[in-house]
């Protein structure tokens, strides 16, 4: 009963919404509601996929770099608030893979801002072609964790509420071979990204605010993303051990 009783809004969406009631009150309208997210998840990564490959081969110029970082200030904006909206409800969702889209956020702004010149040029090819590996990467994991999900909650083994995540989960180890690859690959990538962009910071001609303040979130995502998913899977393997030793 308690999952269906009004809550308090927490701090973000009392700030966002005020004291608007958010609580589902059946659970046809919970799952909807969960559906839907991922659909829009879904939807926008296939998007951005485009766009950004737009931008890197077809388009050169500040304006559509522009409206693809708005686009991206909008959609972890629009997934920051209803991820509360599904914590609100029952989803279990925690930890570094709530704070990640607060990051993204933060950091599709400061790029949104960043002056054309020298520094953006030489930043913007390597952005968007991670941009666009991003955006496969996270293709790859919604068909997979949906389909993980999918047999997990028919055999009553994982919450109707849990949720395809940006990262890696232990219920997404069965089977899993072909993933980690891709992820390990991509946080690496934001390493790569932090560091390219703190050797810019030094660059002589460099007087633009947003190259370190770019900097300093991919490192954030690199460290949060890559030990999140090093505690997972040794948290995996310990588990499989103490199983084979009972």
């Amino acid at each position: 009963m308690e999952s269906f009783l009004p809550k308090k809004n927490g701090l973000y969406l009392s700030l966002v919404l005020g004291n608007v009631n958010v609580t589902l009150l059946s659970k046809h309208a919970k799952f909807a509601y969960k559906d839907e997210y991922e659909k829009f998840k879904l939807y926008l990564t296939m998007i951005l996929l485009v766009f950004s490959f737009v931008c890197r081969f077809l388009l050169n110029s500040r304006v559509t770099d522009a409206m693809f970082n708005f686009l991206l200030v909008w959609y972890y904006c629009t997934l920051t608030i209803r991820e509360s909206i599904l914590i609100n409800n029952g989803s279990r969702i925690k930890g570094w893979w709530v704070l990640n889209h607060y990051v993204s956020t933060f950091l599709s702004g400061v790029i949104l801002t960043w002056p054309d010149g020298l520094m953006y040029q030489m930043f913007r090819n390597q952005y968007l072609s991670f941009s666009i590996y991003q955006s496969f990467v996270q293709f790859l994991q919604y068909y997979y964790q949906s389909g993980c999900l999918y047999r997990l909650r028919a055999l009553g083994e994982r919450h109707n509420m849990d949720l395809t995540v940006e990262g890696f989960q232990s219920w997404m180890w069965r089977g899993l071979t072909f993933l980690l690859p891709f992820l390990f690959f991509g946080q690496f990538w934001q390493l790569y990204n932090a560091i390219t962009l703190f050797q810019l910071a030094r660059h002589p001609e460099c007087k633009e605010w947003q190259v370190i303040m770019c900097g300093v979130p991919f490192l954030v995502h690199f460290m949060g993303n890559f030990f999140t998913t090093l505690r997972v899977v040794q948290q995996k393997f310990q588990k499989q051990t103490e199983e084979k030793n009972e």
